[in-house]
């Protein structure tokens, strides 16, 4: 039985950098998800602990490190594995992207040494293309997110959402889980991606991020 239910998942993160960084209070954000009707919370790995002190919900941990001689950013390599495995998250994420990762480690060595090491729990694959999904689900992941379209120079030029994208996932899955994310932001996304029918459904700058969702507003905004 998966440890993820089915429905939306909220992503609680606070990067270096943003304004809400720092202060210690993804938790909170996690509880008003939780009452808001989420079935799941993606956090950080230094939030994780905070977050399952305050909501039930299962948590999706992940590592957002910056190496010089690697593009991938969330949990790159075996040391921040090891991270994760030290807090209570449910499912660990990992970029599964078929780039270069820091230190010359491989995509396969990673996914074999988390699952080896994981216990119960289950892993998460973040991707960008379709060759990536199907090399995740082959690898072993047991959901696969199309968190990093757009995110690679491969795909910098994508519109998001990628609901074309999230369809050509879903087709080529048959045992690993799609999870639908990136740049979902309306009602009107949710109503397309239901009709794609993932597993599940990350949301997170939409909801988390006041910085993000005021500029967008204000954008819009056209006075006379």
């Amino acid at each position: 039985m998966s440890v993820l239910k089915r429905g939306l998942i909220v992503s609680c993160q606070a990067v270096e950098g943003e304004p809400l960084y720092g202060y210690g209070i993804m938790h909170l954000f996690a509880k008003a998800a939780k009452e808001g009707g989420a079935c799941g919370i993606r956090a950080l790995c230094d939030d994780v602990e905070s977050i399952k002190k305050e909501v039930s919900l299962p948590i999706i941990g992940l590592v957002k490190k910056c190496y010089p001689d690697s593009e991938i950013y969330i949990t790159p390599t075996k040391a921040d594995v090891d991270r994760l495995l030290k807090v209570p998250c449910d499912v660990i994420c990992m970029d599964a992207t078929l780039r270069l990762r820091p230190n010359g480690e491989r995509l396969e060595e990673l996914y074999r040494y988390a699952r080896q090491n994981c216990g119960n729990r289950e892993l998460m694959a973040d991707v960008a293309t379709v060759e990536d999904a199907i090399n995740a689900e082959k690898l072993g992941f047991d959901y696969v997110s199309t968190t990093m379209r757009g995110y690679t120079a491969e795909t910098k030029n994508a519109l998001l959402p990628d609901f074309d994208f999230m369809r050509e996932c879903k087709k080529c899955l048959s045992k690993a889980k799609l999870i639908a994310e990136g740049g979902i932001f309306e009602s009107g996304h949710m109503k397309i991606i239901s009709q794609i029918n993932p597993y599940s459904v990350v949301v997170g700058s939409a909801i988390t991020r006041p910085k993000v969702i005021t500029q967008r507003l204000n954008g819009a905004l056209k006075l006379q």
